[in-house]
């Protein structure tokens, strides 16, 4: 069982012709080392949010019925989204219309609305909570604003070309990592002073990205091609390429500071790949069209995916990795979230 043993785990493709067997030991020596475990059956989340990008709304899931309760308009295109640092507020981001909503994360009430915030695509805070990021993937912009929670003042505009993605921080707060989707680069900025330390090439598409421990190397989905790009950030070198699929995408950690797993859009699939190892070491075959973002329930045994061209949301069996059951949802589904949920470590 992943989520709760240590020793072997068997992976099975269930869309395939084969099983795929693989080993990897769980160190669980304590309560601390794995979050996951710390949270009981009484303290699972009941509503799911989806970002239904292609619809301008957002589709609430009872999680318990698996059935859509209600669809909210929030705006135009709101693709990502991110809490505040208190866990209180759930913000939405709208990227055509240049604005951030405000949600209950736990009732799907809307509670406010942040304006001229410009195509804001990719948001997060940096770890220390000082700086909140919004990519202008339309706009070729990076906005760094000073944040105070939800209230944010906007620091500088940064010009990148071009189509700013997704984004990852250093453990210090120092560094935002921007990939950049039509000029195949990786570029870091330089959060105290808003400006570009330097500029790096990529695979083609390069998409989400997720930080190993301690800060070592920066994983890459390289969406336009077959696998995960690692980087030597501080060498700005590639180390390695882990194939994973075509149109690997975007990342979520299992919850162990050991594994993570990305989605791979075109091939339909989702790798987990061992941090340590810099080697995939499992995959889940044979789902819908496009899995794209993911979350974690906070017990460690379920997976929710949003299935972006299929137009439905999976949820998948974290210890046999066997997906459930699917639930339709609106057009081009992107974000995903519920609350509590599994530690992103």
């Amino acid at each position: 069982m992943i989520a709760y043993n240590s020793g072997m785990h068997t992976f099975i493709t269930f869309g395939g012709f084969r099983n795929i067997a693989t080993a990897f030991l769980l160190t669980l020596s304590s309560a601390n080392h794995f979050a996951i475990a710390q949270n009981t059956a009484a303290n699972q989340p009941t509503l799911a949010v989806i970002l239904n990008s292609g619809e301008a709304s957002v589709s609430l899931i009872d999680m318990p019925g698996r059935q859509v309760i209600k669809t909210i308009n929030v705006g135009k295109e709101p693709h990502h989204l991110m809490m505040t640092p208190d866990q209180k507020t759930l913000l939405i981001a709208n990227a055509m219309g240049n604005d951030i909503v405000l949600m209950n994360p736990t009732t799907g009430e809307l509670t406010g609305r942040i304006p001229n915030i410009i195509d804001p695509y990719q948001i997060g805070y940096s770890p220390n909570h000082k700086w909140f990021v919004a990519n202008g993937n339309r706009l070729d912009r990076v906005d760094i604003y000073a944040a105070n929670g939800a209230d944010l003042k906007l620091a500088k505009t940064v010009k990148l070309a071009k189509t700013p993605s997704h984004i990852a921080f250093t453990a210090d707060s120092k560094i935002a990592f921007i990939t950049l989707q039509d000029s195949n680069e990786l570029a870091a900025i330089d959060l105290e002073t808003q400006s570009v330390l330097w500029v790096m090439p990529t695979g083609k598409v390069p998409a989400g990205l997720w930080m190993t421990p301690g800060d070592q190397y920066v994983l890459v989905g390289i969406t336009g091609e077959d696998y995960v790009q690692v980087i030597d950030w501080k060498a700005r070198k590639e180390v390695k390429r882990i194939l994973t699929g075509k149109g690997a995408h975007n990342f979520r950690p299992l919850g162990d500071k050991k594994h993570v797993f990305v989605s791979n859009r075109i091939a339909s699939s989702i790798s987990l790949i061992n941090m340590q190892t810099l080697e995939k070491v499992g995959d889940i075959t044979g789902l819908p069209a496009g899995p794209d973002d993911m979350e974690i329930t906070p017990d460690g045994k379920t997976l929710w995916v949003t299935l972006r061209f299929a137009k439905k949301v999976g949820v998948i069996d974290i210890p046999s990795m066997k997906l459930m059951t699917v639930i339709p949802v609106g057009k081009s589904p992107h974000g995903v979230f519920f609350y509590p949920r599994a530690s992103w470590e």
